[in-house]
């Protein structure tokens, strides 16, 4: 046990920057990790909760997406994601009233 217990946190131990946003019935962790020859990558990780069984006692699981990004393609990222923000900006994406919480989130991948 003791064996899992420091796997796990060298697992832990690589995270150099963390961000949690909460957005409804997701969460999303920016990190930003070290691998294990020095370079620097973001890992974004979408959590979902998932709901199954009957509605009295539901069984409660998540599901988790991953995507890491690396240095060399930061810039195609971060103008690939501009070119979509100000595209849903300009078609009216931007919902009036929102009620489960999302905000829009704006990326600065300038590193």
């Amino acid at each position: 046990m003791e064996t899992d217990k420091r796997q796990s946190e060298g697992r832990e131990a690589d995270i150099l920057f963390s961000r949690t946003v909460k957005a409804g019935q997701r969460i999303y962790y920016i990190d930003v990790k070290r691998n294990r020859r020095g370079e620097m990558y973001l890992c974004i990780t979408e959590s979902k909760k998932m709901l199954s069984g009957p509605q009295d006692m539901p069984g409660v699981s998540y599901e988790k997406h991953k995507v890491f990004l690396f240095p060399e393609d930061f810039g195609k990222f971060n103008e690939a994601m501009s070119d979509a923000f100000s595209f849903i900006g300009s078609e009216g994406g931007e919902k009036p009233g929102r009620t489960d919480g999302e905000e829009a989130i704006k990326l600065d991948l300038d590193f």
